[in-house]
This record gives C-alpha cells, sequence and structure tokens, in this order.
C-alpha cells in the first residue's frame, strides 16, 4: 500500500473519531441540561404595553425551545384588544404556558380571567379571585348586547378549549360573578391551588404529590410535561414598555387631565404663554391615552373639564370666589365618578382628589390672578414705550447722530432744524430702529422759571 494511501486512511479515521466524539458530547450536554421555565409578569392594567411584553416572552421560549413558560398574573382587567392578543399569543405558543394568580391578594379580573382560561395550566394562589369579566364601555356602563354575547362566546370557547367549566365562565362575562381560588378548583375553573411558584410548577413524574387533574391540558394523556429540577429564569419588559405601562394608573389620568385641561384654558386666554400650550397638549394626550385601558366614564371627563373653565374663568370675570367654589365641586365630583364603581381597582385616591382640588383653587388665586393681571398692566419697557421718552444727544443731529433715551444710544433723526450735543431732546416717532426727535424746551423752560424765582434773572 502506498503512503499517500495510508496516510489518507489515517484522516478519514481521525475524521470520523472526532465526528463521533462531537456527536457524543452534545447528547451528554443536552442529556444533562436542565429545563427552563421562563417567567413573565402580568401586574397592572392589560393595555398594548404589557400584551407586546408578554407575546416577546413567549417568542422568546419558543425560540430558545425552554421547558414551558410561567405567567403570573395580578390585573383589574384592561383592554380586550390587548387581552386578544395575549390569549392569540398563548394558544399558538408551543412552548406550554402555566398562568399562576399570585400572590395572596392577587385577581385575574375582567381580562385575567380570559387570559387564565387561555392558558393550558392554570394555578391560583391561595387568597386569590377570578372572574368580573363583563365588558365595560367608555361611558361606564355594561357594554351592549351584541358587545357581551361575543365576549360570552370568546370566553366559553376558551374555557372549553382545556376542558373547563363553560357555564361558569359565560356567567362571569354575563353577570359579572367572581370566585376565590378554592372555589375556582372546586368549579373547574382552574386547574388547582398552590401557595407559591414552586407548588405551581410541580408538574410531572418526579413529583408523587401533584394534584390528580380532571381539567385543562394535564388531564389530556397525551399531554406531557415534566419540569423536574426546573430552572426559572426572568424575563424583564424593555425600557419603553415598562415606562409606558407604569402611566397606566387612574390616578396618573386623574393627575395629567387636570393638568392638560388648565394649562390649555389658561393658553386660550393668554396665548403668549407657549409653555402652557405644549404642556396641556401632552398632558391631555397622555391622560387621555391612559383612558383607553381603563373603565372610564365619561361624565367624570366632563365634569374635569368643567372645573377647569370654572377656575380660569373665575378669574377673568373677577367673580370673588364664586365660580372656584363651584369647580372645585366639579373636579371632586368629577374624580369620584371617573371610572366605572364594578371595576375596584380602577378609581381615583380621594386624598389625591381633595389634595388637587386644593393646589387648583389655591392656583387660581395666585399663579392664574398674576397672569391675567400681567396680561392688562401697560407696556413698561420695549421700542412701544420710546414716542415721548426723553434724552439727550450724544453727537450732533444736522440731521442725524446719536442719543441717549432709556439708558440705551440709539440712532436719531432731528425733526426740525439740527440739535447741538449735549441738549435734551424728546422723541417724537420711531421709524425702524432710528428715532425722530426734537429739542426738548421743557428742561430750559423750568432752568428760566426757577432762575426767576431767585432773583437771578429781572
Amino acid at each position: 500500500m502506498s503512503k499517500a494511501r495510508v496516510g489518507c486512511l489515517i484522516l478519514i479515521s481521525l475524521a470520523w473519531a472526532g465526528t463521533l466524539l462531537a456527536a457524543h458530547g452534545a447528547s451528554a450536554q443536552t442529556a444533562t441540561r436542565r429545563p427552563v421555565v421562563l417567567s413573565l409578569k402580568l401586574n397592572g392594567v392589560v393595555d398594548p404595553f404589557m400584551a407586546s411584553y408578554v407575546k416577546r416572552g413567549i417568542g422568546q421560549a419558543n425560540a430558545d425551545n425552554d421547558a414551558a413558560v410561567l405567567l403570573t398574573i395580578d390585573t383589574p382587567g384592561g383592554l380586550d384588544s390587548s387581552m386578544r392578543e395575549i390569549t392569540q399569543a398563548i394558544l399558538a405558543s408551543k412552548v406550554p404556558v402555566i398562568c399562576y394568580t399570585a400572590p395572596s391578594g392577587a385577581r385575574a379580573a375582567s381580562a385575567g380571567t380570559f387570559i387564565m382560561l387561555a392558558c393550558p395550566i392554570n394555578v391560583m394562589a391561595p387568597g386569590t379571585n377570578i372572574g368580573a369579566a363583563h365588558p365595560v364601555g367608555v361611558s361606564g356602563a355594561i357594554e351592549n348586547e351584541k358587545v357581551t354575547n361575543d365576549a360570552a362566546a370568546y370566553i366559553v370557547s376558551l374555557a372549553n378549549r382545556w376542558g373547563r367549566n363553560a357555564d361558569w365562565a359565560a356567567k362571569a362575562v354575563r353577570d359579572a360573578i367572581s370566585a376565590p381560588a378554592d372555589q375556582a378548583a372546586q368549579l373547574h375553573v382552574v386547574d388547582y391551588v398552590a401557595p407559591d411558584t414552586r407548588a405551581a410548577l410541580a408538574i410531572g413524574p418526579c413529583f408523587p404529590s401533584a394534584p390528580t387533574l380532571t381539567t385543562g391540558a394535564l388531564a389530556d394523556p397525551t399531554f406531557h410535561l415534566n419540569l423536574c429540577g426546573a430552572d426559572v429564569a426572568a424575563f424583564h419588559m424593555s425600557l419603553a414598555e415598562s415606562l409606558f405601562h407604569s402611566f397606566a394608573d387612574p390616578n396618573v389620568a386623574f393627575l395629567l387631565l387636570n393638568i392638560g385641561f388648565l394649562a390649555l384654558i389658561v393658553w386660550v386666554i393668554h396665548p403668549a404663554f407657549h409653555v402652557l400650550l405644549a404642556v396641556g397638549i401632552v398632558s391631555t394626550v397622555i391622560g387621555l391615552a391612559i383612558l383607553e385601558t381603563l373603565p372610564v366614564r365619561l361624565v367624570g371627563v366632563i365634569l374635569l373639564l368643567i372645573a377647569s373653565i370654572l377656575f380660569v374663568l373665575d378669574v377673568k370675570a373677577k367673580a370673588h370666589g364664586v365660580l372656584t367654589t363651584a369647580g372645585i365641586a366639579m373636579l371632586v365630583l368629577g374624580g369620584l365618578l371617573l371610572f366605572n364603581p364594578t371595576v375596584p381597582t380602577a378609581r381615583v385616591s380621594r386624598p389625591l382628589i381633595i389634595g388637587v382640588a386644593v393646589m387648583a383653587a389655591l392656583a387660581t388665586f395666585f399663579m392664574l390672578r398674576s397672569i391675567l393681571s400681567a396680561k392688562d398692566a401697560p407696556i413698561r419697557t420695549g421700542i412701544e414705550t420710546l414716542p415721548g421718552s426723553t434724552g439727550v444727544t450724544e453727537t450732533a443731529l444736522d440731521p442725524r447722530g446719536t442719543v441717549r433715551v432709556q439708558h440705551q444710544t440709539w440712532t436719531a433723526e432731528a425733526s426740525g432744524e439740527a440739535i447741538p450735543a449735549g441738549a435734551p431732546v424728546r422723541v417724537v416717532a420711531v421709524r425702524g430702529v432710528i428715532l425722530l426727535v426734537e429739542r426738548d424746551v421743557a428742561p430750559v423752560a423750568s432752568a428760566a422759571g426757577e432762575a426767576q424765582e431767585k432773583g437771578m434773572v429781572p
């Protein structure tokens, strides 16, 4: 056998051995890799920013082929469109999504009920509740029959998807019923109750104490999920998602609306304050955007607008506090009626309402009064004040030179005969940046009169 052929066989053998070693190492690494559960937090209102975050997280778990997604829920509800984005992402996920209403005291209300029922596995912590899923419109009342029927049909389809209690789900929409954790488990609305995250993830053959389930995906013998020794990895909101989601709060919306309305009304009365226009537009737009995520009542918004108008009109009309008093009453009433009272967590803090009312009253009596007084005050500076002013010529005006008027040097032109340097002058008119002046005889006459009184002039 030639040396070339021997060398070729050696190289082939080495390559084959290297491939076997690499494959063995990869399979060993795969075998020893611990399963990963990606943890997401759905806290607060279900808005577009929360929907974006949950969808990103579920997408990331699918891309990384994680063992499961753990979605911890504590929400009063939110937008129907955002809720549907989340439920669609859950249903389309190849990675199982475990929804867990926690900690104790949390709730999966309104849109949160739909999300819980969309999950193949749903769990609740003791002391939590689920339900009150009726749709709420802008007026604050339950939406019309068409919208209610659509929501009921959707939640029933979600419940049937995983073999849960569809009758209870329909009542949660139509009658706004709710249930605590233990009752929800007995009614087969949720799969089981777990006191903490580890207990919620106690699923699979390595957990002999795992509950026997008759609902949810785990009731299906073809559904296999093994989270033995799983690592829980947190998935956080982006900076933009976190920032904008934090604004979706009833108290923030109430503050921004009042600031925006007041700033815009003051700007209408006094257009020179362009900063107020910018503040008013930004505050009002953000406030209205937040209201889109909450069960707002139109009457509350109108009352807040009327209150701002009354505050400004009191100063403008010099009503001596009568309109301000009415404005305070409108502001307090608007704050109390701004959100639907059937959603307990969507309400403005009463101390905040009182605080804003007091601050608005103080602003009316001090800041706005000062602004409008300044508007009516005569102009004391600027080129409009030059006609009639007196000064002294710095150079001879024959016919043009310079004068000193109002502590400034101006180019001036004599309106009549030439005026020598150092002579008193009076501004007759302003032509662009040139002053038209005449000799001021008043100081000369005054000096002559004083001399005559002293007997210096016969």
